[in-house]
């Protein structure tokens, strides 16, 4: 259906915000016509100036707050409102965590066709400085280095050394990496030519240890005078325990390459989990806050309800983080995943931790399932954590011909929890629990973890 309302481009009209988007921003009807306006909260009266007019919407800008919400604030960061990391620094953390939890509920409605109530929302302790990693596009002009982060859909760096949400730590790297920069006459990588070495600064933090990792992604196979980077990494930064060099010849906007080189120190950093040691590498996969990362693995956990007889199968393993940290309460730990240098990553987190009755196989999930088969395994508990797209559709025929008790499934994205939640209902499953995780507060990222049981368990206490 076309809406036909007299609204063009530059027109400023007087708007109430009703609801949030997926991304954050706010959005009012104007005779109808959803507009979307960043920046703004639920039950702000506004002045809208709009920058531009589609067919079925509009999206403007903040021009006056009338009347401003119960629930806004005022924000403590001067880049939140041209960067496109945080959206919400200018609401309460309150209506943060129940607009995150509605979230999560209304896809299980809408998507999922699900009749359950989310039991809860974890919230963070923390609502700053608590990323442990960050990759920082660079541009470098006349020598000045400006590193930051991209702005709203668009590849415009907007200069911000020190981000509210990465540790003081990330910031001293940066003052190491321009000292270098000018010294050596760095040139930045260009998107549109191809040409000029640096893409972008990587750094990674173990918060329980403190260690850190400073990698510069480059254009090239080696970088000027890497012992005077070194150097003055080693000067400026607290904890730097490795320095390395990722390479990424290819003209795309992926940021890291696949070849990594360390130039100095340790080839992994080490962080704990529920008591558990872990070695991050520079391209593995790992969670970027770690107290709520505690938080989520123990609702897995909890949700796993293990006893010490069960055979659990950690399908998308990973470096094996969720599964190693429910070993030691299980029979069996088997992971798998389909990246070779992530399952050699579990098999040494494994070892590590002592941790002798886990295996990990690296395949796909039907394969794995063969695997397991002829080896006579069959899991009682199965750990889902797939990417945001979801599980794959083969998937939930391996898992149907596994036919675990339970499966846990922890989320990065409500939209594909339910549509995967619906899925396992027709093979046979029922969701009995789903709890929601802040894990990344200030920003509209949340993440939910499911309890999903087998319908021939379902008349057993959960």
């Amino acid at each position: 259906m076309v809406i036909s309302v007299e609204l063009s481009k530059n027109d400023k009209i007087e708007l109430t915000i009703d609801a949030l988007t997926s991304e954050g921003s706010g959005v009012g009807r104007y005779n109808g016509l959803a507009v979307f306006v960043r920046g703004t909260v639920p039950q702000d009266r506004i002045i809208a100036h709009i920058i531009k007019r589609s067919k079925n919407y509009a999206i403007g800008i903040i021009d006056k707050i009338l009347s401003p919400s119960p629930e806004r604030i005022e924000s403590d960061c001067p880049y939140s409102q041209k960067c496109g990391g945080c959206s919400f620094r200018h609401m309460t953390y309150e209506e943060e965590l129940r607009y995150k939890k509605n979230r999560v509920q209304e896809a299980l409605n809408r998507i999922g066709h699900l009749d359950i109530e989310v039991d809860e929302i974890i919230g963070a302790d923390e609502l700053t400085h608590y990323r442990n990693k960050a990759q920082y596009p660079v541009d470098i002009c006349d020598g000045e280095m400006f590193a930051g982060f991209y702005a709203y859909k668009s590849h415009r760096i907007i200069p911000c050394a020190d981000c509210k949400l990465q540790p003081a730590e990330f910031e001293q790297g940066l003052s190491a990496f321009a000292k270098w920069i000018e010294r050596e006459n760095i040139t930045s990588y260009n998107e549109q030519t191809g040409k000029g070495l640096l893409r972008h600064i990587y750094f990674r933090k173990g918060f329980a240890t403190g260690e850190i990792m400073a990698c510069a992604v480059v254009n090239s196979d080696s970088i000027p005078n890497s012992e005077l980077l070194v150097a003055l990494l080693r000067e400026n930064v607290d904890g730097l325990v490795s320095v390395a060099l990722n390479i990424n010849k290819e003209k795309t906007n992926v940021i890291l390459g696949s070849e990594t080189k360390i130039i100095w120190g340790e080839k992994n950093i080490r962080d704990e989990l529920l008591g558990k040691t872990f070695l991050i590498s520079p391209n593995s996969f790992y969670q970027v806050n770690h107290n709520q990362c505690e938080r989520l693995y123990a609702k897995a956990k909890e949700f796993a309800g293990l006893t010490g007889c069960e055979t659990v199968l950690d399908l998308y393993c990973g470096v094996g983080t969720i599964g190693l940290t429910m070993a030691e309460n299980a029979k069996q730990l088997v992971g798998i995943e389909i990246v070779p240098q992530a399952i050699e990553n579990a098999k040494e987190n494994a070892k590590i931790n002592h941790i002798s009755n886990a295996q990990f196989i690296c395949a796909d999930a039907p394969k794995g399932a063969e695997i397991l088969k002829k080896q006579g395994i069959k899991p009682d508990v199965i750990i889902l954590d797939p990417p945001r797209k979801g599980c794959d559709k083969a998937l939930f025929d391996t898992v149907q011909q596994l036919s675990p008790n339970r499966i846990v499934y922890v989320s990065c994205d409500s939209a594909t929890l339910a549509r995967d939640l619906a899925v396992l209902k027709e093979k046979g499953y029922e969701t009995k629990k789903v709890s929601a995780v802040d894990m990344f507060p200030r920003t509209p990222h949340v993440e939910a973890v499911a309890l999903v049981v087998h319908k021939k368990q379902t008349a057993q206490p959960v």
